[in-house]
């Protein structure tokens, strides 16, 4: 199988949220991680996608294609 290359957006969590950072895959509803540096939360959210793909594969359910970024802001 070919690797699957998703995107991935990095946000700040507020104090009254634990602090650190969120990491959410678009592409993938509910795939999320968080970590203490944005670093930390790209290392976490690897394993969520790895994880969410597993779960769709093992319920039979189409593993949607990444999208393309064309710009970041």
């Amino acid at each position: 199988m070919s690797q699957l290359t998703y995107p991935v957006i990095i946000s700040p969590l507020s104090d009254a949220d634990g602090g650190g950072f969120v990491a959410t895959v678009p592409d993938l509803p509910g795939c999320m991680s968080d970590g203490e540096t944005p670093e930390e939360a790209i290392a976490n959210v690897r394993d969520a996608i790895e994880m969410w793909l597993e779960a769709a594969r093992e319920a039979n359910r189409d593993i949607p294609a990444p999208s393309r970024v064309a710009a970041i802001a």
